[in-house]
């Protein structure tokens, strides 16, 4: 944009909480950018004096156009960088084009008022997302520091942990964090806290008790899965997720969905990990948004309603595919493999013996592994007990090689 933009983050208790640094930068712009609030904690200037638009990220290039070749400073609560206009704005101009000069988070207070290391506990962020998000990291005995967009969310947040089970969870709310005068905590249970008012500026701590949680690791039981049959069961699951690899920030085609169980599961491994899962099926297809939303992944793993490959075309490219079902179809592997960005990797199972011919077949074309899965459990025989096998699944796994 040409102006030289420099974000200073400002505590509770206002001008005070800004460090010298930011201070300068703040008394020296031409061009003071937030919110009502922020900039009513600051010295009056000769700087122009501009509140965020509304939306904010619709109006935002505009904004910052309009004060091309001016120095702007942007104020911002806390740590601008935790969930804040920091972050949107090096993701928008790159990080040599802001400067940030960060104040004490409200991340780091709510750790020090709760007596609680860094390292024994998660920050999680609620701000513009679904609060069904907290289910992935509700584990007992975890502690969270939850971050909430308005005054609303602390009961969302209670009523949520109510559902989940974990009603006898320790909550403690905290309002107005470094503010001298209105800094307010609470503390309960989550069950006690489902209709509380709160301030505006809260976040929530949270002692997970009262019920297990599942892990992040791939292997949910099957039962956490809404389905009619069409369930990748959990060993043959685990190694599907396995064998596809992720990592932090990659999308998943999950082709024949089914219940969704390898996409999701893949989705929870991390938080920036996303899945868009293709069905058919339009029962199966809402059974997989309930099953992203109860397993906490409601907004990383979208569903596209659709047979492959036509369904296919214009998605996002992927950085890992997984073909659960209808690998035999015309097409459907060959269009795969083409949107596939080379390095990517592609899993295909085959229960049928057509499918699993066409695996043999790419197999001997792209190399890669063939692996076939049984699996048995031990099942009553009468009074006594034996082994029971479940289908055998031929795995494909390949890595797309670099162009």
């Amino acid at each position: 944009m040409g102006s030289s933009i420099t974000v200073v983050g400002v505590g509770a208790d206002g001008w005070d909480s800004i460090t010298s640094d930011g201070q300068a930068q703040v008394l020296q712009a031409d061009v003071l950018i937030g919110g009502r609030r922020h900039l009513a904690l600051l010295p009056d200037t000769s700087a122009l004096r501009e509140l965020w638009p509304s939306p904010l990220l619709a109006g935002l290039d505009d904004l910052l156009a309009r004060h091309a070749g001016r120095s702007v400073v942007v104020v911002a609560s806390g740590d601008p960088m935790v969930s804040g206009i920091g972050t949107t704005l090096v993701r928008r101009l790159g990080s040599d084009a802001v400067r940030v000069i960060p104040a004490v988070s409200s991340v780091a207070l709510a750790r020090a008022r709760m007596g609680w290391a860094a390292e024994d506990c998660e920050t999680v962020t609620l701000v513009g997302r679904h609060v069904g998000t907290l289910r992935r990291y509700l584990t007992c005995d975890r502690r969270l520091v939850v971050l909430t967009s308005d005054a609303s969310g602390p009961a969302e947040v209670a009523r949520l942990l109510v559902d989940a089970g974990f009603a006898e969870a320790r909550v403690t709310v905290l309002a107005n964090l470094g503010h001298p005068i209105d800094e307010t905590r609470r503390d309960g249970r989550a069950a006690d806290l489902v209709d509380m008012p709160a301030a505006d500026l809260s976040l929530v701590c949270i002692e997970c008790s009262g019920a297990e949680g599942f892990s992040t690791a791939p292997g949910l039981p099957d039962e956490c899965f809404e389905h009619d049959g069409q369930l990748s069961k959990r060993p043959i699951r685990v190694a599907a997720v396995c064998a596809l690899a992720p990592k932090p920030g990659q999308l998943l085609w999950d082709v024949g969905a089914g219940a969704g169980s390898v996409g999701i599961e893949w989705a929870r491994t991390d938080p920036r990990c996303r899945t868009v899962a293709l069905e058919h099926d339009d029962a199966r297809a809402a059974a997989i948004e309930r099953n992203a939303a109860r397993l906490g992944v409601p907004t990383t793993v979208t569903v596209v309603r659709g047979a492959a490959p036509a369904a296919l075309a214009g998605l996002e490219t992927p950085d890992a595919i997984f073909v659960g079902g209808g690998g035999s179809r015309s097409g459907v592997l060959d269009t795969c493999w083409d949107a596939l960005r080379p390095g990517g990797r592609l899993v295909a199972h085959a229960v049928t013996l057509e499918t699993e011919a066409v695996l043999v077949e790419w197999w001997k074309r792209r190399g890669g592994e063939l692996t076939r899965l049984a699996v048995e459990h031990a099942a009553a025989i009468g009074t006594f007990t034996g082994w029971q096998a479940l289908r055998p699944v031929v795995q494909w796994s390949v890595v797309k090689g670099k162009i």
